[in-house]
């Protein structure tokens, strides 16, 4: 076992102007944890820590946010939280103080996302096989053998290949925006799915506009009824990672290995039907990136499933984190106790 220590998608700016907006970005980081924290709390009690640490995992240092009663006689079950693109763990910073009263929390980031390393691409394999390995090592680094997922845009596709490869270990799904079904790829995906079909520079060269600021803030804010609910720091946050030098080619270079996530659809449908997993849905149903349409199948595999489609766009809990948590507690608590 390697030791574990605490640390702290067009063109790319100068890296003077992203040194100087990691403060920023930290000071605004540091407000909203604490503001989440201090929410979640009840009164008179002590708000929930999250710890932030790096744990070493065939040489790729994974940064992750920890919370939650971690007891060596009795631990908490844990609920792995697996973020989408073009974000990090970041997304989970208010949920991770809602869930760790009762549930020990683990959000990693990828690499090339987030805090975690961003090796250079010609020298790492930057795709959803290798994602799901690094993952499945830091749980076994970690002592997890049974967690339930939250699964989000590439979150999915990284748990699906955790699920496949343990069924056991998963006790409970809960689905926001993540697709396992060829329903779920609809317009949107139409100019990276000819990239696909022609791997060439003519295809990759229009998908840069995927890594640009006005569709970063396009995720957070399209389908959302009520903007003043969602923070800009978020997409200023993605932003300024997204234009870390070598950043952009790495986020297509995902985007190009996304095709293998669709032969692996039939075997994700099997597991449910095998297995039936606990299943929560709860699904920002004007997306365009993931609609609601790949939501729906969902019910042809996992007839107990509990089906929530919310009133938002891809990052619903921007916005609805009201309405998602006390479903997402209530799912929690009746198939995992605490």
């Amino acid at each position: 076992m390697k030791h574990v220590r605490p640390t702290g998608p067009l063109a790319a700016p100068s890296r003077r102007r992203f040194a100087f907006g990691l403060p920023l970005l930290a000071a605004g980081a540091a407000v909203s944890q604490s503001t989440a924290t201090a929410r979640a709390a009840p009164a008179g009690t002590a708000p929930v820590v999250t710890h932030h640490r790096t744990a070493t995992i065939d040489g790729i240092n994974i940064f992750y946010r920890e919370a939650g009663p971690k007891d060596a006689s009795k631990d908490a079950p844990v609920v792995l939280l697996l973020h989408g693109f073009p974000t990090s763990s970041h997304m989970f910073r208010n949920l991770i103080p809602q869930l760790a009263d009762r549930y020990r929390v683990i959000a990693p980031d990828y690499p090339g996302y987030g805090q975690s390393d961003m090796p250079d691409r010609t020298k790492f394999t930057y795709s959803f096989d290798r994602f799901g390995e690094l993952i499945d090592g830091l749980l076994g680094q970690l002592g997890v053998t049974k967690f339930a997922m939250y699964v989000m845009d590439y979150g999915a596709p990284v748990g699906w290949r955790l699920a496949l490869a343990h069924p056991e270990r998963v006790t409970a799904l809960i689905v926001q925006n993540g697709n396992a079904y060829d329903e779920g790829l609809k317009e949107f995906w139409d100019p990276i799915k000819a990239y696909w079909a022609d791997h060439s520079e003519a295809r990759r060269k229009p998908l840069y506009k995927l890594v640009t600021l006005e569709i970063t803030k396009f995720q957070y804010t399209d389908g959302v009824s009520d903007l003043s609910r969602v923070s800009p720091d978020n997409w200023v946050h993605d932003q300024a990672l997204l234009d870390r030098p070598g950043n952009a080619d790495i986020q297509i270079d995902m985007l190009y290995d996304y095709r293998t996530n669709l032969p692996l659809y039939p075997k994700v449908q099997a597991y449910f039907r095998k297995h039936q997993p606990p299943t929560l849905i709860v699904w920002g149903k004007n997306d365009k990136i993931f609609p609601a349409d790949g939501a729906h199948p969902y019910k042809r595999d996992l007839p107990q499933l509990e089906f929530h489609l919310i009133d938002t766009g891809h990052f619903a809990l921007e916005d609805k984190a009201d309405e998602m948590v006390p479903l997402i507690r209530d799912f929690l608590g009746r198939k995992l106790g605490a």
